[in-house]
């Protein structure tokens, strides 16, 4: 069987706000408003649809941060945990045998980080990165590229991701799906013995 698993989240916990809140200097106003737009936009930024270059000085001064830009990516990327439960499973499917996919709505520098740093990643035969495709889930684009070039069966496919909304999205590409919850571990477990 196919697996094609979100990385936010599902692989790796995921926590922005802390992490940005940093970057804000003190008695700065409308913090949650900064953040807010900061964010809005981060769809574009992992569609591909802005680079790097562009993204992280608009971020930055949206936030206010004075610092360098060395240090606005630290703090970028200063923003996952690992989800140790579900590192064990996919070593587990790994062993026996299937074939493991990445698909995730990410930018390039989580990407480069996440994929650099943590063993886990070695275990999936590649990846469906939105900012390489110009598309994000639940747009259907997305999954149609990721039937094409792993040469999907949907009915012998099984997705996992925590957004309702991409579930919603596998669901009608024909996928067999899991709204994954870290603090709904075990009932991960239970849909996996039964697919």
């Amino acid at each position: 069987m196919d697996f094609l698993f979100d990385i936010g989240n599902v692989i790796i916990h995921v926590d922005f706000i802390p992490a940005l809140k940093r970057l804000i200097p003190p008695g700065t106003d409308d913090i949650d408003t900064r953040l807010h737009k900061l964010l809005e936009r981060k769809d574009e930024f992992e569609a591909g649809r802005i680079d790097s270059d562009v993204y992280f000085p608009w971020a930055t001064d949206i936030l206010g941060f004075t610092g360098s830009q060395e240090e606005f990516i630290a703090a970028w990327l200063d923003i996952f945990e690992p989800n140790l439960p579900m590192w064990k499973v996919i070593e587990k499917l790994h062993s026996e045998g299937h074939r493991l996919i990445l698909f995730s709505n990410i930018n390039n520098p989580h990407k480069e980080y996440l994929l650099g740093k943590h063993q886990i990643f070695q275990y999936f035969t590649g990846g469906i990165f939105s900012y390489q495709t110009g598309h994000i889930k639940p747009e259907f684009q997305i999954y149609q590229l990721a039937v094409k070039q792993y040469g999907l069966t949907a009915t012998s496919t099984a997705y996992i991701d925590d957004l309702p909304k991409n579930i919603a999205a596998g669901q009608d590409a024909g996928f067999i799906c899991h709204t994954y919850r870290a603090d709904q571990h075990d009932q991960f477990l239970q849909w996996l013995s039964s697919i």
